[in-house]
């Protein structure tokens, strides 16, 4: 009963603390997110109409290249050219986040059935049209994997956008190391998971309603 005591006691000496610092990682994830669904889902459909192998594997391979960077390295390695804080780390999340959105994306279109495709065209559907009508809907399901993944490992990676001063639920957790306050380390850690979770969620309920129309 006393720890709980002591953590509820934590909570009202903090809220404000934590709640900014819970903003500050919706922030960086969610415009990390939402940039990189933004450019990968159109060009991972552009990129199924290409007749280049040689620059659809470019564009795969340099995704491909950030991945395989540590998270900490490609922190680093934005702090010269951008500095540290909010912007460094919206960016090196965003690049992170490309690769998976983009292979999900172009296997859900590239496993739509040529039949469909040659059916819509039949039907007098404009290219625009396929597009809309036909090919993101059926591929919907990869395309909401690719988001619901991307989502938990942003989410995930944020925690350490801390090192370049982004804030962020990692800058809870690290000050519970200086301070050697668990009750910080916990509870930056414990939101970060419940956050995730309710993401996915989220987008779980958004993808069986879009399926159902």
């Amino acid at each position: 009963m006393e720890l709980v005591s002591d953590y509820i006691e934590f909570w009202q000496e903090k809220n404000n603390v934590i709640w900014e610092y819970t903003y500050q990682h919706i922030a960086i994830s969610f415009i990390a997110i939402l940039f990189a669904i933004l450019l990968t889902v159109p060009l991972a459909i552009y990129m199924t109409k290409m007749k280049n192998n040689f620059i659809k594997n470019s564009i795969f391979n340099i995704a491909n290249v950030f991945q395989t960077i540590p998270t900490i390295a490609l922190f680093a390695i934005m702090i010269p050219f951008l500095g540290i804080g909010f912007k460094p780390a919206v960016i090196a999340l965003f690049l992170y986040a490309l690769l998976p959105l983009l292979r999900n994306t172009y296997a859900g279109v590239q496993a739509i059935e040529p039949d469909i495709i040659e059916s819509a065209k039949g039907m007098g559907y404009s290219p625009m049209q396929r597009i809309f009508k036909i090919e993101i809907p059926v591929a919907l399901p990869y395309i909401m994997s690719g988001i619901r993944t991307t989502t938990v490992y942003v989410i995930s990676w944020t925690t350490l956008a801390a090192v370049v001063g982004a804030g962020g639920l990692g800058g809870l957790v690290l000050s519970g190391i200086g301070f050697n306050d668990q009750h910080m380390i916990f509870t930056g850690t414990i939101l970060a998971i419940l956050m995730a979770l309710l993401l996915d969620f989220f987008f779980a309920s958004v993808e069986q309603k879009l399926l159902k129309r």
